[in-house]
């Protein structure tokens, strides 16, 4: 059975946590390691430590079902790809129990194709196990990776192994609907899911709040700073970007500070002489930062009590659509704003298109975000709370 081994810190060639394959016999897959390394070290090219880490998995299983199999990983053709998407379209995830979504399996496919790409390359297989087909697409849908531009107008070359997808567009959490999963939500999951709503910030950039970054309000008036800018220090893509949290959303964070955090700081220093206080803003009950495997289980089962169907996420897409409603309203006084512009920026998107799809979720969903706007801003959450 394959397995992962995260790199330890001190080894200078080797960034901490870089995902390790083995084999049962507890060999390193050298040249998984070797396409992981390149991603993450070469310059100019190299890629976010949480992309890597989804890249290993993704080899993980597939390395995993080659040793399972009997198989060489260079002598594999199309039908053993075939056979290992095939598995994924038919069972369920091992780890969540759920069916894998069709953007999952085309995800994996890509991913080892596009390793057996790079070993090409570099001369270690003679040819590619996959190949490519024309398809005719319409200027508005979005381009899959490791398709290529043909000559011809509206005419991509499609890896021939992924699998149709359905574009199932993000849809926004009602007023009501956010009322019963935050019920359902205690200290300080309760507080990342209100920041999490009021300014789109991803599970990574929640976990990667630190105490120092919450502003001081009490020389502040909500009607003067009804918004408070903060740099964020970890994003996606380590990308610089500033979010603009309610002041009443950071009153609320520094009463956190003051009446769980600092108390439970002071508890734990009392009982562990070795204790140190991690820099992160959200502690968990051992004092230590929330991970974001953590946040996230803790969600999907405040999502689940709730009878809601969703993820945290779905708290950034809640924040998008309406904030890209409010600022319609406000360009429609104000022409020279660009609604949809301010959001990717709000939401650290590389790409435009990637905002351009909640214009659509907001022609579908007018009447939830309607009655949405007061509460991302924290007209609906109780100052007590």
């Amino acid at each position: 059975m394959v397995r992962i081994i995260k790199a330890a810190a001190g080894y200078a060639a080797v960034p901490a946590g870089f995902p390790i394959l083995v084999s049962e016999r507890m060999a390193i897959i050298e040249p998984a390691f070797a396409w992981l390394m390149a991603l993450a070290t070469i310059p100019g090219r190299c890629h976010a430590a949480e992309t890597v880490r989804t890249y290993g998995e993704h080899l993980h299983d597939w390395f995993d079902s080659l040793e399972q199999s009997g198989l060489d990983w260079c002598s594999v053709g199309e039908a053993e790809i075939a056979g290992w998407r095939n598995r994924m379209l038919s069972q369920p995830s091992p780890h969540t129990k759920r069916p894998y979504a069709r953007s999952t399996v085309n995800d994996r496919v890509r991913t080892v194709c596009r390793f057996y790409a790079w070993a090409q390359d570099r001369g270690w297989i003679d040819s590619l196990p996959f190949h490519f087909v024309d398809v005719r697409v319409s200027s508005s849908r979005r381009q899959a990776f490791l398709a290529h531009v043909d000559g011809r107008a509206g005419v991509v070359a499609a890896n021939i192994l992924t699998v149709a997808e359905y574009e199932r567009l993000p849809r926004p959490l009602r007023p009501d609907q956010l009322r019963r999963v935050f019920a359902h939500l205690e200290m300080p999951y309760r507080l990342m899911a209100e920041w999490a709503l009021a300014t789109g910030l991803r599970r990574k950039e929640l976990c990667g709040l630190a105490l120092f970054q919450v502003p001081e309000t009490a020389h502040l008036h909500d009607e003067d700073h009804p918004l408070i800018g903060v740099p964020l220090t970890i994003t996606k893509g380590d990308k610089p970007r500033t979010i603009y949290p309610p002041i009443r959303l950071v009153d609320r964070t520094q009463h956190y500070i003051d009446e769980v955090r600092t108390p439970q700081v002071r508890a734990l220093r009392r009982q562990r002489r070795d204790y140190q206080p991690s820099s992160a803003l959200f502690l968990n009950t051992q004092g230590n930062a929330v991970s974001t495997a953590r946040l996230t289980a803790v969600f999907a089962e405040a999502f689940r009590a709730a009878g809601v169907a969703g993820t945290l996420h779905y708290l950034r897409h809640t924040f998008a659509m309406t904030m890209l409603v409010r600022l319609q309203r406000q360009a429609s006084v104000t022409p020279d704003l660009n609604p949809l512009k301010i959001v990717q920026v709000l939401l650290g998107h590389s790409s435009i298109q990637s905002t351009a799809v909640y214009l659509r979720c907001v022609e579908l969903n007018a009447p939830e975000l309607a009655e949405s706007i007061d509460y991302l801003y924290g007209e609906l959450i109780p100052n007590d709370r």
